[in-house]
């Protein structure tokens, strides 16, 4: 059976996946740690990428990279959360989307550095 949300268009649909949007930004915040120091993280450095003295694209590229970490740990923790609501049991497929997911984090974190040196060391 869909959702009987899925029909709604045009404004109504807009509407509701503001909402949606936000209160999933909320949860998120209410209940995942990593998210809540990822999303200091982004308070400190993307005010700080606004002011450093780069080119637009370097500051857009730094304040992107950020950005990418916020929707990947979004993206793990609905991963985390879906398996967990499936079973808390261990399982090995469970622990393997888990730690794909973590892995993911890592790398848009690695990704974060490596713009940000490049912007900044870069002539």
């Amino acid at each position: 059976m869909e959702s009987p949300y899925k029909g709604k268009t045009g404004l109504k649909r807009l509407w509701n996946a503001c909402h949606y949007s936000i209160a999933g930004l909320a949860a998120a915040y209410r209940h995942e740690d990593a998210f809540r120091q990822e999303a200091l993280l982004a308070a400190v450095l993307i005010p700080l990428a606004l002011f450093l003295p780069v080119s637009g694209i370097g500051r857009a590229l730094m304040v992107a990279s950020i950005l990418l970490v916020i929707i990947v740990e979004l993206l793990n923790s609905a991963i985390e959360a879906t398996v967990d609501r499936i079973s808390l049991d261990d399982h090995q497929l469970a622990k393997r989307a888990k730690d794909i997911g973590s892995a993911a984090v890592l790398i848009s974190l690695l990704n974060v550095a490596a713009v940000w040196t490049l912007v900044l060391l870069g002539p």
